[in-house]
């Protein structure tokens, strides 16, 4: 099958530190690829595959000082795809909905997968005047906001079985991984640490809307002793500090759309400490790779209790149900369906 992945270009596919979207987007395109299709991915110039690359710009947007308007780009990009429209059989959009007044104009069948939150009344308008456009959920808690949307499937994330090695032995200190913002909940991830008497290491990026906040909130609470601020880490440095960690914190506030963080902890046969937020029930099961808590006492009850949760049962629900290879099936499935369907539509 001829298939177009539409990628943002905030970041390069991979990212080269932080960027779920962009990583799931290449961890697809590559397994694609290797199962014999042909995929041309659109994103930014210093991206790094297998498959064809068409790159509006030379650089990803967020470290580029010289973009000043990243939408000005996003639109070049549109238009390279409009360009190469009728090349594929369908094309996959993950540039949120920002393609929507073209896509219903395109000469072949499409679908987006919406990777962020979906609860603010911008998006209820968006989607409201666009209820024709196929959608996919990475998690079934992403939909709620718009559960009369057209939605498609819901397909969980999945990463390269073998890009994280197991790790058997349990470490000694707690892991926080993501970005520093308010409703990730950094500063609560401190709070447990202190409460349990275990260090914390933190692998962060901070985006220059969370500056301010970062500086207010969290950066007072980094001369703990017992706290380590690393930054932005790469896929390898990832790896040994998830799989080194005891547990990862995910004391999220929010309504997390998947949490990547919490699948890759599992494949490194990290147990996650998650509170109930969003996706997390669908992505954790409660007592065997982690524990799913609603409070700070729970979350530091289930952080002593975790010495009990298998390690090789963490990275065996990983193998069962989050792996690129179950993830990119789906995705054909239902690429599969929406070509087949358009095909009856245009010979009815």
């Amino acid at each position: 099958m001829r298939i177009a992945q539409v990628s943002p270009l905030i970041e390069s596919v991979p990212p080269k530190h932080y960027g779920g979207t962009e990583r799931i987007v290449s961890y697809l395109t590559e397994e694609l690829v290797s199962s014999g299709h042909e995929v041309t991915l659109f994103a930014s110039g210093d991206s790094v595959t297998n498959a064809r690359l068409i790159a509006p710009c030379r650089r990803s947007l967020r470290k580029n000082e010289r973009c000043k308007d990243p939408v000005a780009r996003e639109v070049l990009l549109l238009d390279h795809l409009v360009e190469h429209a009728s090349e594929f059989d369908v094309i996959h959009f993950h540039t949120g909905y920002l393609h929507f007044p073209i896509s219903r104009y395109l000469p072949v069948p499409h679908l987006t997968t919406l990777h962020g939150r979906l609860d603010t009344p911008d998006f209820v308008a968006v989607h409201d005047r666009f209820r024709d456009e196929p959608l996919i959920s990475i998690s079934n808690a992403q939909r709620q906001p718009l559960h009369w949307a057209n939605w498609q499937a819901t397909i969980y994330h999945g990463l390269p079985k073998d890009l994280f090695q197991f790790y058997p032995d349990r470490g000694d200190y707690l892991a926080f991984l993501g970005r520093i913002s308010p409703e990730k909940r950094a500063d609560r991830a401190i709070e447990i640490a202190k409460r349990v008497g275990m260090p914390l290491k933190i692998a962060a990026k901070v985006d220059r809307a969370d500056r301010r906040y970062f500086k207010r909130v969290v950066e007072p609470l980094l001369n703990d002793s017992g706290v380590e601020w690393i930054g932005e880490i790469s896929d390898q440095q990832k790896n040994e500090f998830l799989g080194n960690a005891y547990a990862l914190l995910f004391p999220i506030d929010w309504p997390e759309p998947f949490g990547l963080v919490m699948i890759e902890a599992m494949a490194c046969g990290t147990p996650v400490i998650a509170y109930d937020r969003g996706s997390v029930p669908e992505v954790m099961e409660n007592g065997v790779t982690g524990f799913v808590v609603r409070a700070l006492d729970d979350a530091v009850e289930a952080t002593r209790q975790v010495r009990n949760v298998s390690r090789a049962g963490c990275r065996e629900v990983f193998e069962q149900h989050f792996t690129v290879t179950r993830m990119a099936n789906d995705y054909m499935n239902v690429y599969e369906w929406v070509v087949r369907r358009d095909t009856a539509y245009a010979c009815a």
